[in-house]
This record gives structure tokens, C-alpha cells and sequence, in this order.
């Protein structure tokens, strides 16, 4: 069976309405067509917002049997994923944050900085048992190979990943397995970028997870459920070798354009923006978020790591965390937002200079002035372990 294809204002606003309900739209499109006022406080959220506001921690100690049953009382917590993926296709964004898959900090790289397989299928097992008609697990390499070439050299038992159902993969550095790119206008204007030009995957699905870990970004602060969509804009438009399909650089131009100023970049604006690295990634972060909704963030807090989000940023800052939790939600923003809490941070809508945004910009903050949910730790609704017992400091 074919997925439908939506217009691109009925796939928005079906986005936006899944995550934050029918209000979201309208206060997206304000939020974004604003002046950038980072820093200062949002409007009050809308109800529906409000609502959506819904967090699930739940404990998990280790990547044996118990991470099934555990993410699975997230999701009862939550009130189940029936109504949100049944007879669904569902896109599952991986975090697999390169391709050096060498242990690190005396750890494999699934229990430090990069998505773990014990997570990922009993995510997709979930799914399956809640209705899901096809699971599509996708993530941007820097590799030409499938994705199902990566995840085997990454240790990834891709067969029985592949019997929980109608599972598929995609490398969306490129066009991949589709024939053209999907375009996708940020609501409202963006705050760097208009609109974007993403792989096919995103745009032929219903439902979008994002499956990540709870760890600290150089450039970031964290890197929770929203900053793992990042990796959305494809490295042959949006990389080093922007204009090539074979392209398989990094996104360095997104970071600091120095060195790239004859590459082209579909939907980046034209005035308004700065070179810092530590304003460009936060809003481009919520211009793609914005673009592609996110309906269900899962955040891997079993163990991770703690002073960067990979190896490039020296392993002298770096450390291993053992936080035990799993932390899952409907709304990305407040879903980080909590994440950020667990991770010993008490406002996780600081401004840029208090940690864990002490260098940059918070994209938190920034999500939710473009209205794509509350940051707010006093209007969301946390359910099984409080925040305070789940605390786990990470700097």
C-alpha cells in the first residue's frame, strides 16, 4: 500500500496538530514571523499546547529485557500509542552521530553517544503492537552504503530488527531511494531558513519519532529530541559538497559559512543572520523542527555521556553518565525540557550564559517563542518518576 501524499499546508498543519493540537498552528506562524527575541520570555502557552504537555520517565538500568517493558510503561503513561500510529506509517529518526562506531570512554558507542539497538527494537516492536502498518528507521550518514550496511557494522542485528514487521531504511543524505526532494516551508518565515528541501522519508509518512540520547552538545547545550532532527537537512544540499549526490561531508556550512561562501543553500534567507555558530545552530534546530513536526520523542537516558555530544570533542570532557531513565513524550519541547531538568539543569529556559547554554543560544527557548510547545517545568504534566528522583547532574 502506497502512503498518502498530503498537500504541503494539509501536511503542516496535520504535523503541528498531532504534536500540539489545532491552536499550534496559527501560534507557530506568529511565533516565527516575530522579531528573534531570544532571551525573553514566551507569550502564554495556548491550551492546546498546554495540553500536549505530557512527559513519561520511567526507570531503566541497563540494554537487557527490561527496556521493553519500560518504554512500554512510558507510553501507558502517556496514554498509549494507539491513536497516534495505527495503520500508520511511522519514520523513526535514528542518532547515530557519525559513522566511527570504535568504543569510547571504555564503552560501545550505543551506551555513550549514539542510538542503541536494544532501544530501537523495542521502539519498533511497541510500535507494531500498537497498530503500526510499516516502520521506516532512516538517519544521514557520511557513508554512500544503505543504511542497513551501517547498522550491521554498528552491531545492529538488522534481520530481527527487520522480522518485527514491515520495517524499512533509509540513508537520507541524499535522495536515496526516492526521485526527487520533498519541500517543506517552515511555518511563518523561519528564523534562518524559509523552507528546506529534505529526503523523501520525511514527507511519505504519517507519524515521525525521534529516537535520541540524553547528552550534552558542544555547540548546543544538550542534544535531546529536537536538535537529533539537525541531521534532517541532507548532506548534498546542505553539506561541504553541497550540489552532489555522492556528497557525504559534514553540515560545517550550517555551523560557521567561513570557507563556503560560493555554496548555495535551498530556503537559507538572505539577511538577518549571523556567522556565530552558537545562534546559527539553535535556530536552524527550530526552523527544521518547525518544517517537519516532531509526534513522539523518546530520549534514551539508560547511560550516555556527559561534556559533548561525540569523541571530536576530546575525551577529557568527556564522561560516562548512568542516568537509568527513559524519558518519552508527544511534544518535543517540553519533552527536552524535562530531559533538561533530569540532567541537573534546573531552567531549562535559561538564557545563552547560564549552563547548560552557557555558549550559546537555547533552542528551547527559541522553540517554544516559535510556538512549537512549552519549556515551561510548570505547565507540563511529568508522569511516573518526578523529575527530583530522576535527577541525574551532568555538569
Amino acid at each position: 500500500m502506497k502512503t498518502k501524499t498530503f498537500s504541503r499546508r494539509r501536511f503542516i498543519q496535520q504535523g503541528l496538530a498531532l504534536t500540539v493540537g489545532p491552536l499550534a498552528f496559527s501560534y507557530a506562524r506568529r511565533g516565527l514571523l516575530a522579531a528573534d527575541t531570544v532571551g525573553e520570555l514566551s507569550p502564554t502557552p495556548s491550551l492546546a499546547i498546554r495540553t500536549a504537555a505530557k512527559v513519561a520517565i520511567t526507570t531503566c538500568h541497563t540494554y537487557g529485557p527490561e527496556v521493553r517493558p519500560a518504554l512500554a510503561k512510558c507510553f501507558e503513561l502517556l496514554g498509549g500509542l494507539g491513536s497516534l500510529v495505527k495503520n500508520k506509517t511511522v519514520t523513526v529518526k535514528l542518532n547515530l552521530t557519525g559513522s566511527d562506531f570504535r568504543p569510547i570512554l571504555g564503552r560501545p558507542v550505543g551506551e555513550t553517544y549514539m542510538t542503541h539497538y536494544t532501544t530501537a527494537r523495542a521502539l519498533g516492536s511497541l510500535l507494531f503492537s500498537a497498530g503500526a502498518r510499516r516502520v521506516r528507521f532512516v538517519e544521514s550518514t557520511q557513508r554512500q552504503e544503505v543504511l542497513e550496511t551501517t547498522l550491521v557494522e554498528a552491531g545492529w542485528d538488522v534481520p530481527a530488527l527487520s522480522a518485527l514487521g514491515k520495517v524499512e531504511y533509509e540513508n537520507t543524505r541524499n535522495l536515496g531511494q526516492g526521485k526527487r526532494y520533498a519541500h517543506f516551508p517552515v511555518p511563518g518565515g523561519g528564523y534562518m531558513f524559509s523552507s528546506f528541501e529534505f529526503n523523501h522519508a520525511y514527507e511519505e509518512t504519517d507519524v515521525l519519532v525521534s529516537l535520541t540520547k540524553l547528552k550534552n552538545h558542544a555547540t548546543a547545550g544538550v542534544t535531546l529530541s529536537l536538535k537529533n532532527l539537525f541531521g534532517l537537512p541532507p548532506n548534498s544540499l546542505y553539506g561541504a559538497e553541497a550540489g552532489k549526490e555522492t556528497a557525504t561531508a559534514h553540515r560545517a556550512p550550517l555551523h560557521d559559512p567561513q570557507g563556503f561562501e560560493k555554496l548555495t543553500f535551498p530556503g537559507l534567507k538572505t539577511s538577518g543572520i549571523s556567522s556565530d555558530k552558537y545562534w546559527r545552530v539553535p535556530r536552524i534546530t527550530v526552523d527544521v523542527c518547525a518544517a517537519r513536526p516532531i509526534h513522539l520523542s523518546v530520549i534514551d537516558g539508560i547511560t550516555s555521556m556527559s561534556g559533548g555530544e561525540g569523541p571530536w570533542c576530546g575525551e577529557e570532557n568527556l564522561k560516562v553518565t548512568t542516568p537509568g531513565v527513559i524519558i518519552a513524550g508527544f511534544n518535543a519541547v517540553s519533552t527536552d525540557a524535562v530531559a533538561t531538568a533530569v540532567m541537573g539543569y534546573p531552567n531549562p529556559r535559561a538564557p545563552r550564559g547560564v549552563k547548560p547554554f552557557q555558549d550559546c543560544d537555547n533552542h528551547l527557548l527559541l522553540a517554544e517563542q516559535a510556538g512549537l510547545g512549552t519549556a515551561d517545568l510548570a505547565l507540563i504534566d511529568v508522569r511516573g518518576m518526578p523529575i527530583e528522583k530522576a535527577r541525574y547532574p551532568y555538569s
